[in-house]
């Protein structure tokens, strides 16, 4: 059964009969490192000297919960084969084997039984709130886990509707089935944190030393992770990367998405459409994701982290840095050209606009609310050799992706004195794709972070300097796993970012410490209020 979505009966029959229970592929039956979890054993593979376990379950299957918070996996029974990866969260995308029993993780360690507490480093993947998994070829940690003697951990949990759906306000604030439900794909991040915490000592790790690292959405995860008290102790460092999260949303919004989402369907916007929404088959209920997002006015019903006062008492970074996450190193990185391939890979013509056609396309891919015509007289005035082009990625980076990262470094640097640091960079290394029109785009950085620039499929080519930038990046994050600083010889010093510098690692073929790059930028972008697209 675990090739194709189940039916709502036949998932209720298998959690009945406990064949959920066991994992995703039932019991061992070849050799490989056997490992005790608390809540049973798991086999996996041992490849190239580091040992693998792929598709560990840290929670009970979810179809049965639909909407609540995720609980712990029932214990089992003998050995667990754990050699191939875990479902994936129902979504719009075409990511193999989706169902709503998704709560599976992967780990790569370099020993087993030897005593030895390496660092945790836990990915957490992007593909905002609504897509994407652990599995990723490009997520595979054997490269880093080996560079850095360190323990990767990737994962899967809840995403869209299945995540974030606010529910609260529809389903009647006393009902138990719905008061989390605007956060439960948060909720599953925590429970496999936990996990993390209970049995990753047995997998030569040390469950006091965990670091976060995510891209995109997975940033923006952490970010709000950072928020969340009932994620207070389970990690200690943290890396972001072009993934913020600034504001989360705000109840009134998220309950008229979850409107537009019944009206979607079909169903009456109150207690009993929500009810029905429990039985719903999964196919059925990913028609609402088509609905038209009620605040933005277009596309898709956006899903993400709910300012429900339950679960997020505050948002992650206004009014100011999180004072539970004071305590915490934390890198803050992003592209130089993240909506090349953001915008550019879905919209062809961005690549040839005219400065006739620029004002119309700028105005609203911007997402902040300024006139066009003054962000392209100012590009014009700092960079006169742009293009029409050019204009268009450079103001729409700045002002839709870079600015949240702005905000989270001065929240984070007007923090007391005492709290702990915080690094920023800026990757420009280019890609060589398609003649380098995609320069240093959203997503390059992450075969450079797990030191997988050498895989079939990198962005970033496996060249001599690809594979030079992905030792420079995996092994700072990899220092700040192992003594919460990424400074490391083949680095320059990297200084914390402060508000009368704002150093920045510029990483290149030639990588500095910049003050304030693009300084007049975000000059112009800070003169309009931020929030965050969807909230």
């Amino acid at each position: 059964m675990r090739g194709m979505e189940l039916t709502r009966r036949s998932l209720l029959l298998a959690g009945a009969a406990g064949l959920v229970a066991a994992g995703p592929a039932g019991a061992a039956t070849g050799k490989g490192p056997v490992v005790k979890t608390v809540a049973g054993k798991v086999r996996g593979r041992t490849v190239e000297g580091i040992h693998v376990f792929k598709g560990v379950r840290y929670g009970a299957d979810t179809a049965t919960r639909r909407f609540q918070a995720p609980l712990p996996p029932q214990p089992w029974k003998g050995v667990v084969e754990a050699v191939e990866y875990g479902n994936a969260s129902p979504q719009g995308s075409k990511e193999e084997r989706q169902s709503e029993d998704c709560l599976f993780l992967n780990v790569w360690t370099p020993g087993l039984g030897d005593g030895a507490k390496r660092p945790i480093m836990v990915y957490i993947h992007g593909g905002a709130y609504a897509n994407g998994s652990g599995s990723d070829a490009l997520y595979d940690g054997t490269r880093l886990s080996r560079r850095g003697d360190v323990v990767v951990v990737t994962l899967n949990h809840r995403l869209n509707l299945f995540g974030y759906l606010y529910l609260a306000r529809l389903g009647g604030l006393d009902d138990p089935r719905f008061a989390d439900s605007g956060n439960v794909g948060q909720l599953d991040l925590i429970l496999a944190l936990q996990w993390v915490r209970d049995n990753i000592a047995a997998f030569g790790g040390d469950p006091g030393n965990v670091m976060l690292f995510g891209q995109s959405g997975g940033g923006a995860k952490i970010a709000t992770l950072m928020a969340m008290p009932a994620a207070r102790g389970l990690f200690h460092k943290v890396a972001t990367m072009s993934g913020q999260q600034v504001t989360a949303g705000g109840p009134r919004n998220a309950t008229s998405r979850a409107v537009a989402v019944l009206k979607q369907l079909g169903l009456s916007a109150d207690r009993a459409g929500a009810e029905a929404l429990l039985t719903m088959l999964v196919e059925q209920l990913k028609a609402g994701l088509k609905a038209v997002d009620p605040v933005a006015g277009s596309g898709g019903v956006y899903a993400g982290p709910v300012l429900d006062g339950r679960n997020l008492p505050r948002h992650p970074f206004f009014p100011d840095a999180p004072a539970m996450s004071t305590d915490i190193p934390m890198i803050i990185g992003n592209t130089h050209d993240e909506t090349r391939n953001l915008i550019g890979g879905g919209d062809a013509s961005t690549f040839t606009l005219t400065w006739e056609a620029l004002p119309e396309k700028l105005f609203p891919a911007m997402r902040v609310d300024i006139a066009p015509e003054i962000v392209i007289a100012e590009y014009r005035r700092l960079y006169p050799h742009y293009s029409p082009s050019d204009v268009f990625f450079a103001a729409t980076t700045a002002g839709r992706s870079w600015r949240g990262a702005v905000e989270e470094l001065e929240a984070r640097a007007k923090q007391a004195p005492g709290a702990a640091p915080t690094w920023a960079y800026q990757l420009d290394f280019p890609s060589p794709r398609d003649g380098g029109k995609w320069r240093a785009h959203h997503m390059l950085d992450i075969p450079l972070a797990f030191d997988n620039a050498s895989l079939p499929g990198s962005p970033t080519g496996d060249g001599v300097e690809a594979q030079t930038m992905a030792g420079r990046l995996a092994d700072a994050f990899i220092a700040l796993a192992r003594k919460g600083d990424p400074n490391h010889p083949g680095l320059p010093a990297w200084a914390p970012y402060d508000l009368s510098r704002r150093q920045t690692m510029v990483l290149n073929t030639q990588c500095r410490l910049v003050d304030d790059p693009r300084g007049a930028e975000r000059r112009l972008f800070s003169a309009v209020p931020f929030v965050q697209f969807g909230t």
